[in-house]
């Protein structure tokens, strides 16, 4: 299988999964937000932050899919590497918080290594398309 291929099934991958995740937060927050890893959710009117997330969550998907069917895969690359903050930032705000160290590495901090590593293979995978289709400057004469 090729590096490109590869690095689709990858991307499609993050694409379903983060969609998915998102849309739980949005249909059903109380099923979903134990697993996040935090130790306790908001209650009351508190729990509309957790549709924040899953909004978040589907957006970030959308983004990655239209570059993906789109084909504009260096942008891809670049998304990837992006977005995997936000999985950062999801393993550091469950760690700050005290809530699982297990599920803040074991989820959130793989998946943006994943994303990273695949965002790395897609820049790697376009950089020498890249450089083949660049336009040699003009020699002074």
């Amino acid at each position: 299988m090729s590096l490109k291929k590869i690095n689709t099934v990858l991307a499609a991958t993050f694409v379903l999964f983060i969609l998915w995740f998102g849309t739980e937060f949005i249909l059903s927050p109380e099923t979903v937000a134990p697993t996040f890893g935090l130790p306790s959710w908001p209650s009351g009117d508190g729990g509309g932050f957790l549709v924040v997330k899953g909004v978040r969550d589907v957006v970030m998907a959308l983004v990655l899919g239209v570059l993906l069917v789109t084909g504009h895969r260096r942008a891809l690359g670049w998304a990837l590497l992006v977005e995997a903050l936000a999985a950062y930032g999801d393993m550091a705000n469950v760690l700050a918080h005290h809530g699982s160290v297990g599920t803040a590495l074991g989820v959130h901090g793989l998946t943006a290594t994943l994303m990273v590593v695949n965002g790395l293979l897609i820049l790697r995978e376009t950089r020498k398309a890249a450089t083949a289709t660049a336009t040699p400057l003009p020699q002074p004469a």
